[in-house]
């Protein structure tokens, strides 16, 4: 799925920056926007088809789905790479989402994330095989709450070069790193109370 999805990327890239992906972004037809969200929307769709046919409880299916997207989202750029040769580096700017604004940044941001959303899946997917009941705890969910939001501006705060064709302002890795590091802060609660609880009712 992954090397579809990069199939897709490569014919835009073709039609619409026939000398090579750069900012400032070039305006797609309306049609082509309408067919990008779509199809955005269906792949998110078929990564939560395929997570829900392979766990039996919710954070079970939630573990899988983290899996699913991560990979995809890390082969997608591999096939890219592959392929067309970019990116150059993982600090080259890429468009990374269009709903509900477009959301941009440089590569490394969303490989990373990936890297955390899998090794989350499995950490959950192990906890379960390990016959503990994934349970986070009030202060895991608002760090991951904050997290996502931190994460979220950095990629949707610059609308300018997002929706008016300007160059980006330069990026907000501080962002990345916090938002990223709440995540991990949350998985580390969230496993501390699992383990705990589990624990005490076993005990009891």
């Amino acid at each position: 799925m992954a090397f579809v999805e990069a199939g897709v990327v490569i014919y835009l890239r073709a039609l619409y920056y026939p000398d090579g992906f750069a900012f400032p972004l070039e305006i797609i037809t309306k049609r082509h926007f309408i067919v990008e969200i779509g199809r955005e929307a269906a792949t998110i769709f078929m990564l939560i088809s395929v997570a829900a046919l392979s766990g039996k409880r919710f954070w079970e299916k939630f573990a899988y789905f983290l899996i699913c997207f991560g990979f995809w989202d890390i082969f997608y750029y591999i096939w890219l790479k592959i392929v067309i040769g970019w990116p150059s580096s993982l600090l080259d700017w890429d468009i990374l989402f269009l709903i509900p604004l477009p959301w941009i940044g440089p590569v490394i941001a969303p490989v990373t994330i990936a890297i955390i959303m899998i090794l989350t899946g499995l950490l959950i997917t192990f906890l379960y095989k390990r016959g503990y009941d994934f349970q986070p705890s009030s202060l895991a969910w608002v760090l991951a709450i904050i997290g996502t939001i931190v994460i979220l501006y950095s990629f949707m705060r610059d609308t300018g070069a997002g929706l008016h064709q300007h160059m980006p302002l330069p990026y907000i890795y501080e962002a990345l790193i916090t938002g990223e590091i709440l995540y991990l802060l949350a998985l580390f609660f969230a496993w501390r109370n699992t383990v705990y609880k589990s624990g005490s009712n076993v005990s009891n």
